[in-house]
């Protein structure tokens, strides 16, 4: 399963090789509420075939509108403006009169997206400059916490996992998180010492590692992009792990269980060289309170409450399992009930 920007390259490289002529389109900058995000990727086809999305489809309606009407006959690279004026923003569904500006690049072999495609196969993090007068393209290795930018001359959009999630077991459950996660765009490295898990792993484009997790995590070099899962229920395997990625500097560091084997495991963290502090770094149990019962739904669960501390969102306003047995309106059988499918 990939994300939907390398969705958008793999089509583009297809169209290129089949002899379409076709455009890519980049959220460069927006102003007031927008449905998509500054770097948001959309590709068109000669022939009004679409993939992305740099709105809510209002404006991508717009853009095939013209190619079927005028085909794609633009040479350069060139920026373009939506929803400026009150009229617009109603004509094109932007909320709250928002603005959104796009670079639109006509590609051929010369924009390098094969060879792009080709260092994100190697999970690289790839910086592309384009020239906005002259449409070359260049590829350098990108640094990690880069965004976009553009000057009067160019375009510098980074593509590539911009983060890291080591999920700690590759049991059923791991299969779920890691499909998820890859379609968010996160790099996925499974790592489990237990040779009958690994027989069983069937997911080719995430990374799978025989090593000792805790050892994986120091080699790692966690960093504030990157996020921690334990899913084992072993604790020889994840609570060394824990108090590594615990010293860490990741965002996220979260385990599976129930609340009981939870304080079981925090009961063991102290007696490692843990501060308080770092322990209530922890998530566990994991996963925002969903009524999730099927291994599915628990890993919705957990990249939802991985999600909300990426973006920020203040602990009050996120429910966990244990506040789901004490928020107003809840079951609490169910909330209960919730919690004990994390057990082993």
């Amino acid at each position: 399963m990939d994300s939907i920007d390398l969705e958008v390259l793999k089509t583009s490289a297809a169209w290129i090789a089949a002899g379409h002529r076709c455009e890519l389109v980049t959220v460069i900058r927006t102003w007031g509420s927008s449905p998509r995000p500054v770097g948001a990727l959309l590709a068109i086809c000669d022939d009004g075939r679409v993939v992305g999305s740099v709105s809510g489809g209002c404006i991508e309606d717009d853009l095939i509108d013209r190619v079927r009407r005028e085909g794609i006959t633009r040479q350069l690279p060139e920026i373009v403006s939506y929803g400026i004026t009150a009229d617009e923003a109603h004509r094109f569904g932007l909320p709250c009169g928002g603005t959104i500006e796009l670079a639109l690049e006509p590609l051929s072999a010369g924009s390098r997206i094969a060879e792009l495609l080709e260092r994100l196969e190697q999970h690289q993090l790839v910086e592309r400059r384009l020239d906005l007068r002259t449409g070359a393209v260049r590829l350098d290795r990108a640094v990690a916490g880069n965004v976009l930018t553009r000057t009067d001359d160019e375009l510098v959009t980074q593509h590539g996992p911009r983060w890291r999630l080591l999920i700690i077991g590759a049991g059923q459950l791991s299969r779920f998180v890691a499909q998820i996660a890859t379609a968010m765009d996160y790099h996925v490295t499974v790592c489990d010492p237990r040779e009958e898990y690994r027989a069983g792993w069937a997911l080719p484009e995430v990374r799978l590692v025989h090593a000792m997790p805790d050892d994986l995590v120091i080699e790692m070099k966690l960093d504030r992009r990157s996020a921690v899962i334990a899913l084992t229920h072993d604790p020889k395997l994840d609570d060394l792990a824990l108090m590594e990625a615990l010293k860490s500097d990741a965002f996220y560091v979260g385990a599976i269980g129930s609340r009981a084997n939870n304080a079981k495991r925090r009961e063991r963290l102290l007696e490692f060289d843990l501060t308080a502090a770092q322990l209530e770094r922890l998530h566990g149990p994991i996963g925002l309170y969903i009524g999730s019962k099927m291994p599915s739904e628990i890993a919705i669960s957990i990249l939802a409450e991985m999600t909300a501390v990426k973006n920020g969102v203040p602990p009050a306003l996120q429910v966990n399992h244990a506040a789901a047995l004490e928020a107003p309106g809840t079951n609490a059988c169910l909330a209960e009930f919730d919690s004990k499918i994390q057990l082993a």
